[in-house]
């Protein structure tokens, strides 16, 4: 049931981020939020909270075994826990695409709370009952793990926080520290206990929420589920009397482990750029006395220079405004993101540039008032690294004065 609610949640995020790129592939209506930017480079991470261990199956091997056959008549016990705590370190690095990946160093702890079972299945004599259960379970492991963060589009220029969905797993190893005792009421009040450290295979699946905190360029917030599981071990233990002379010894067969996690943490990108200052928002023109807008925002697609439905209804308030306004000239400079080679960005901003300029002269302004550029892009709205893909930078502007 575990497994089944993490896929779905992986399921419900992995929607949402399709959803979001689907509409962002016909028209950037939207502006990503500039808090929330993929990491690209060395971070650090770090998290703290609640842990709980299944109950876990025993199966009393060599003398101890034989030792619960004569005496109950059945090798099989439990242990069980209390609620716990764990915490996490890792170390990663971003490829600025969304992706990351880390190595993690973390422990958990719990309380013993049962160590019983050991029954006779039918009939003979009564069950084993235990008391002054006592000891606790420790694991210390050390995982590679994979992420994948989702960018999701800043619905409005005024959402005051930002928030980056993420889903991961991992592999590696974990060292189970086990120390676990109870008492038998009867027969002669033999304690039996457990006590070893067994390492073993473990993987796990993570699903979290980041949300970058603005005054901290690279510092975000973390909310996160863990499951984290590690395979069968075996553990050595013993029978003994009030006297403390053992009356058995062999190893205990201890079920597959499995952890939930949930835990809050900070996590730091060191190459984090800082947020440009925001781009003004057009505001409608009122009804008495208006006061058109100076500056106009063309957005386009990757690697397109053709004009979109937005696109035309901006450049046509512009032209409308012009006409309006005792204006001088009229700026139109081209931009394109850093995702292709100089050279070819150059020349893309440049068909960008081009196409705002003869929508404006379609729509009634002389060609003579307009002066065209191209920066290809040298001036970004947001800072990124080479390569990426970044919607803000992919625009015209539109300057009147």
């Amino acid at each position: 049931m575990t497994l089944r609610r993490l896929l779905l949640a992986a399921t419900v995020l992995t929607t949402t981020a399709g959803l979001a790129h689907a509409q962002s592939s016909t028209t950037p209506w939207y502006l990503p939020n500039p808090s929330a930017q993929p990491i690209t480079g060395v971070y650090l991470g770090a998290g703290a909270g609640w842990n709980h261990s299944d109950a876990r199956g025993l199966n009393a091997l060599g003398g101890n075994g034989t030792y619960f056959n004569n005496t109950s008549g059945n090798r099989q016990g439990n242990l069980g826990f209390e609620e716990g705590f764990g915490g996490v370190l890792s170390v990663g690095w971003g490829f600025g695409n969304g992706l990351r990946a880390e190595i993690e160093g973390n422990y958990r702890y719990n309380s013993v709370d049962r160590l019983g079972g050991f029954q006779r299945r039918t009939g003979g004599a009564p069950g084993v009952a235990f008391r002054g259960i006592d000891g606790e379970q420790q694991q210390f492991g050390v995982m590679a793990n994979v992420f994948y963060d989702f960018q999701l589009p800043q619905w409005f220029p005024t959402m005051p926080v930002a928030v980056v969905p993420y889903i991961g797993g991992g592999v590696g190893y974990q060292w189970t520290d086990l120390d676990a005792k109870a008492t038998r009421l009867a027969p002669g009040g033999n304690t039996v206990r457990i006590d070893d450290t067994n390492g073993q295979f473990a993987y796990q699946g993570i699903a979290g929420l980041a949300f970058p905190i603005a005054a901290v360029p690279g510092l975000s917030l973390t909310a996160e589920y863990r499951y984290t599981g590690a395979l069968q071990g075996h553990y050595k233990g013993s029978v003994t009397n009030p006297a403390g002379q053992r009356v058995s010894s062999g190893k205990y067969e201890v079920d597959q482990l499995h952890n939930h996690s949930a835990m809050l943490g900070l996590r730091y990108a060191f190459n984090t750029p800082t947020p440009p200052a925001p781009v003004p928002v057009v505001a409608p023109a009122p009804a008495v006395a208006p006061a058109p807008a100076r500056t106009y925002l063309v957005f386009f697609d990757f690697d397109r220079a053709d004009l979109t439905d937005r696109a035309r209804q901006i450049i046509s308030e512009a032209a409308q405004a012009s006409g309006r306004v005792q204006t001088t000239r009229i700026e139109v400079a081209g931009h394109a993101d850093r995702a292709g080679s100089p050279q070819y960005n150059q020349r893309l901003s440049q068909r960008r540039a081009d196409a705002v300029a003869a929508e404006l002269v379609r729509l009634g302004v002389a060609r003579s008032a307009i002066t065209v550029q191209a920066f290809g892009e040298s001036r970004p709205l947001v800072a990124t690294a080479d390569g990426v893909r970044e919607p803000q930078n992919r625009r015209v502007e539109i300057v009147l004065r």
